[in-house]
């Protein structure tokens, strides 16, 4: 029996030390090592080093465990439990020197998510929740808002690289949300997102075609904090981030009329 308070402890160590990578090489980050894995779709050598060095660390902390990682590194082959792994969430702002961008780490077996961190490098905020848990932000306890009506809610929008897909669906966003929410925002690191809906500073945040390594530790502490998270259709999909409406609960049947 794991015990998860103590490995979320380990983990969050592990995503501080890999923040701490990931800033010192944004000191001397060099454009011309970018690769492009579709249109607009970026990979740095800081994306795929720093995931060599996640998976090195997390294979010791739990042995036997599979992965699930954005640039390939590990494998999944029936082990009982998986790691999902996100070494540089954000990498276009990485990428252009702008906020924000995380490390995201979740933990999962054959039925649920275990635990969850994200630590994000440039204000120094590391968020977590273990199953069970409360969600944290550097060691205080957070909670989403109780705003539930549209023209006080801020959110968080996310157009992924499948433009073609995704256009109509953001079109018909941008159309009823602009003047009539709060507030919009298009960031570009679900991870960070998801925990700031997680501890009040969003409502909400919508996007769809993600991979599972970018929601499922921000689906976690968002959970643990108290909100809700569906696919379009007010289903339970969100895991695999084909589609994935994430809220504090009170605003969440508006934002799904919306789509």
């Amino acid at each position: 029996m794991l015990n998860l308070e103590n490995l979320c402890t380990e983990v969050q160590q592990i995503a501080r030390t890999a923040g701490a990578f990931l800033r010192d090489e944004r000191r001397k980050f060099d454009r011309g090592r970018v690769e492009e894995k579709s249109a607009h779709n970026y990979v740095s050598y800081v994306d795929k080093e720093s995931e060599r060095r996640l998976i090195e660390q997390l294979s010791a902390l739990l042995p036997g465990s599979g992965f699930i990682a954005e640039e390939g590194t590990g494998s999944l082959a029936g082990e009982e439990y998986c790691w999902l792994v996100d070494p540089l969430d954000g990498t276009s702002n990485y990428i252009h020197n702008i906020a924000p961008y995380c490390v995201s780490i979740a933990l999962r077996n054959r039925e649920e998510l275990l635990l969850g961190v994200v630590y994000e490098v440039c204000r120094d905020e590391c968020f977590y929740a273990w199953k069970g848990s409360k969600a944290y932000l550097n060691g205080e306890e957070i909670h989403v808002s109780d705003i539930a009506v549209l023209d006080k809610a801020f959110i968080a929008l996310g157009f992924p690289y499948d433009s073609d897909r995704y256009r109509p669906v953001a079109l018909k966003l941008v159309d009823r949300l602009y003047g009539f929410a709060g507030g919009t925002r298009l960031m570009g690191a679900a991870a960070a997102e998801l925990c700031y809906v997680a501890c009040g500073r969003f409502e909400a945040r919508i996007e769809a075609y993600l991979g599972p390594w970018d929601v499922a530790a921000g689906g976690l502490i968002l959970m643990q904090a108290g909100g809700k998270l569906t696919d379009f259709s007010g289903g339970d999909t969100w895991p695999s981030a084909e589609q994935v409406v994430a809220s504090n609960g009170a605003i969440h049947e508006t934002i799904l009329g919306l789509l």
